[in-house]
This record gives structure tokens, sequence and C-alpha cells, in this order.
């Protein structure tokens, strides 16, 4: 297919996501802001208090941490700096912030294609926020105890500033919302272009020799690799092919599937919080090598788990035999 077709093929595909995103991000975002302008979002706040606090973060980011969990990152991303200002953010905090979000976003739209592949729901959803909330803690500490990244946050754009004035809200919500049009199309083209000239192919036989230090072989590396850099959707999604036709063992889907957990979507979803001030690093090499521990620990728990226990409590499906 030529470069031209496939871009426009590319486009198509991300208009129908970004409708559905305008659908869930407006009236979200206008409904957080009524509920800032009337008090409540403060009111609610204390309920995150404890684990916004434990990471060293504002407690009214903890809105913003639901809404990615229930709705996604770009669910999110229009309340960060519409609950806290971004003059009282530093980059260390907009950092700890995006590894809550980038390790647990979208849940119920991704762990039910997880779901599907074999893994239960529940266990590899509470993988994905206790990671999550694991990193952040290791990042602020670490942030705290060196000062690292303790200079303001200098995001490239300010999605959703805050306006006492409606009409002024409005229209900073549709430039936002512009953008957000703008960022998808740039990097579904980035992809494409990524996949077409076998880049992104290489990127993916890199990445599998990593993935094996992670206790993820053969053809669930691959799978897992698809999923690191295009996401849940693809990886997990060809992963229940996969798992209908008995090729891959169920213990390395559910390793994929953990992993996929922790890191997928890394260049999409590192541009996007590295657009807000967040550090590259942090979110994309940590993120990476604490999923690689955090899944070869895992890994080895796995193997003293029996084949009973597992398909009880962890893998919908029958095991396989030997």
């Amino acid at each position: 297919m030529p470069l031209f077709q496939s871009l426009l093929l590319k486009s198509r595909e991300t208009l129908e996501i970004y409708w559905l995103l305008v659908k869930i991000t407006v009236p979200i975002s206008v409904l957080t802001e009524v509920l800032s302008r009337l008090g409540l979002v403060k009111a609610i706040a204390p309920a995150f208090a404890p684990a916004m606090h434990a990471v060293g973060l504002p407690p009214e980011l903890g809105l913003a941490w639901l809404t990615a969990m229930l709705v996604g990152i770009w669910g999110a991303v229009p309340l960060i700096f519409t609950l806290v200002p971004v003059s009282e953010l530093s980059t260390a905090d907009v950092t700890v912030f995006s590894a809550l979000v980038l390790f647990a976003h979208g849940l119920p739209l991704e762990q039910k294609i997880i779901q599907k592949a074999g893994p239960g729901m529940v266990a590899t959803t509470t993988l994905r926020i206790l990671g999550g909330f694991v990193y952040a803690l290791i990042l602020h500490h670490l942030f705290q105890a060196t000062g690292w990244l303790s200079a303001p946050v200098a995001p490239a754009w300010v999605p959703g500033a805050v306006t006492p004035d409606w009409s002024v809200y409005i229209w900073g919500l549709a430039e936002t919302m512009l953008m957000m049009l703008v960022v998808l199309l740039l990097l579904s083209w980035s992809l494409e272009v990524l996949k077409i000239t076998g880049i992104l192919g290489l990127m993916m036989k890199g990445i599998e020799p990593v993935l094996r230090l992670a206790g993820i072989k053969g053809e669930a590396g691959h799978l897992t690799a698809i999923g690191l850099f295009l996401g849940i959707s693809y990886g997990a999604g060809l992963l229940i092919r996969e798992a209908r036709s008995g090729v891959i063992n169920p213990r390395q889907i559910f390793l994929s599937c953990v992993f996929m957990g922790f890191a997928h979507s890394i260049i999409e979803d590192t541009l996007l919080m590295v657009s807000l001030g967040a550090d590259i690093y942090s979110t994309l090499i940590g993120r990476v090598v604490f999923a690689i521990g955090a899944t070869a620990a895992l890994a080895l728990v796995l193997a003293s788990i029996s084949d009973r226990a597992f398909f009880t409590r962890l893998f919908r499906g029958q095991p396989q035999g030997t």
C-alpha cells in the first residue's frame, strides 16, 4: 500500500478514536471545572490524600489519577493543570504523576482485552495499579533525596488552563481538543512511517532479548514487543488469538500481559507526558527497567505456584498438557 494511502487510512482510524475521546473528555472536563468552581473537588480530594501524600503530590491530582484509570490518559490530560496551577508544580511532581497514569489508565477497556487473553482481570488490574504506585514512590524518594528535577515544570503545552471566565474557559478547552487532534495525528503518522520503513520491526527484534530477562520467551516475547511499542490493544489482541490456538503457554501469556500492563505504548504515551513537562528518562527508560525487574520477580513467584492455584486464581482457562 502506498505511503499516502496508508497515512490516509491511519488518519481515518485516528479521527474515529479522536471523536470517541471528544465525547468522553469534554463532558468530564466541563464537569470537573464545575465541581472545581463549586469547591466540590476540594471536598473529594481528601479521599486521595493518603496515596497522593505518599508520593509527594497535591491531593487534588487524585481526581486526575482516578480519571486516567477509568477513562484513559487523554481524559486526565486536561485536568492536571486545571486542578493544580502550573506554577505550583515541579518537574518531579509531573514525572511522579506521569508514573501513576502511565502504568494504570483506561483500565475498563484495556483490562477487558487482557482478560479475553486469559489472565484474570482482578489480578492484572491490581498489579498495574500497585506497580504504578510503587514506581511513583521510588521516583518520589529518589527526587526528594537528590533534589533532581526540583525546578518548576516547563510544559510544552498547557491543556485546559483555568480561568474565571466561562467563555474563555470553553475557548481554551476547544484549543486543547484541537491540539489533542494534532498530537494524535502526528503520533499515528510517525508510527505508520516507522512500520512501513521497517524501523519499528527492527526495534521489536532488538527488544526481544531484553524481554527474556523478564522471563518472557519465544512467540510471547514478540507479541509483548508489539504491545510495548503499539499498545495493549495490539499486543494483547494478538495474544487472544494465540491463547485460543494453545500455541503459547498460559504462564507466558500471563507474564506478557503483566509486562504490557507496566509498559506499553512507550512512544505515544511517553511523548504525551513529556510534552506536559515530565522527565523522559524516568517515564521511558526507568519505566521499562522497572517493568523488566518487576515481571522477572513475578516470574519467580509464578514458578512456585501450582497449576491448580494458577488456573483458579490468576488465569481463566484450562491447563495445557505437557
